[in-house]
């Protein structure tokens, strides 16, 4: 009986993923050295053609100088505070990059948008191992990234459960550890996956360990066997290409609480960003799916319709 390796648990999460609809691409392939080069230099996070591509895709009605303004736009976020980088990112990337177009000869405003949220399937979707980033001299390469639109949205850490020294763990301190040492990597973070190859959990970038949930079910509709990985559990239910993009847009929220010090009088703003379980994520879409059905937006397929 073969030993399994965290190569063959990275392995298997990149034929599950490839399976879901992603491209898979060997990292050093695209590298500034590589065969086929996606990248400027090592410290660039962003597959920027695969960028600039699905954004005149999606937004045809927006001039090409505006495209690349907004592009650069996401590229100076750049406050000492990665959660703060993290949170500036999510308001663009969900509530759209406000550019300015000339209309009949007037400034006009708009929005542009770097993922398709209506349509997820026009997006581009890429799983790429082995991508070396290179930041302050020092040198990182996290397991697994997947880019939607060459954006890195969710970083996978894998260990091996098998190996008594790696654990789901120790997944989580490797990550907190890029996190301190390429953390231009989490400006465009969406959220991160930790896994021993059986255990798998997801969380945000503030997450401690205890607050990764694991994803325990592949259809919303009944919890996955125990005879079933957790991560092929979380793969197949979480990293879908709908259910990834409705996360990314709906599901995660940015909560500031406030503390005054009783000594100083000193008010302190702490943010805690938040990521939906899986439970939480099935009920509220039921819910709106039951709201939308009662009001006659959605129509039972069964049901004939007349359309004159």
């Amino acid at each position: 009986m073969s030993r399994i390796t965290e190569n063959i648990i990275e392995a298997f999460t990149i034929e599950l993923l490839n399976k879901l609809g992603y491209e898979y691409i060997h990292a050093p392939e695209i590298a500034p050295d590589g065969e086929n080069p996606e990248r400027e230099s090592y410290q660039q996070v962003m597959l920027l053609t695969r960028l600039q591509n699905a954004i005149q895709r999606i937004n045809k009605t927006i001039p090409y100088d505006a495209q690349v303004e907004a592009i650069k736009e996401i590229q100076r976020i750049a406050s000492p505070e990665l959660l703060v980088n993290n949170e500036i990112f999510h308001r663009y990337l969900t509530e759209g990059i406000p550019v300015s177009k000339r209309v009949d000869g007037h400034d006009r405003g708009d929005r542009v948008w770097l993922i398709d949220f209506k349509n997820p399937h026009n997006n581009n979707f890429v799983v790429a191992n082995q991508f070396t980033i290179v930041e302050n001299n020092n040198n990182k390469r996290p397991d697994v990234i997947l880019f939607i639109n060459g954006i890195p949205l969710v970083v996978m850490e894998l260990k091996n459960a098998a190996d008594e020294n790696a654990s789901i763990h120790c997944a989580f301190r490797q990550i907190e550890t890029y996190k301190a040492i390429i953390p231009s990597l989490f400006t465009y973070n969406g959220f991160i996956v930790i896994s021993d190859g059986l255990e798998a959990k997801a969380g945000s970038l503030s997450a401690g360990f205890t607050r990764f949930m694991a994803w325990k079910s592949a259809d919303g509709k009944a919890e996955a066997s125990h005879l079933v990985s957790q991560l092929e559990t979380l793969i197949k239910g979480m990293l879908n290409k709908e259910t990834l993009i409705d996360l990314i847009r709906h599901f995660i929220v940015f909560e500031k609480s406030k503390r005054v010090d009783p000594d100083s009088g000193i008010t302190t703003i702490t943010t805690v960003k938040k990521l939906a379980a899986y439970h939480q994520y099935y009920a509220v879409n039921r819910a709106v799916e039951s709201t939308l059905r009662a009001a006659g937006y959605i129509v039972e397929k069964e049901t004939p319709v007349n359309l004159f």
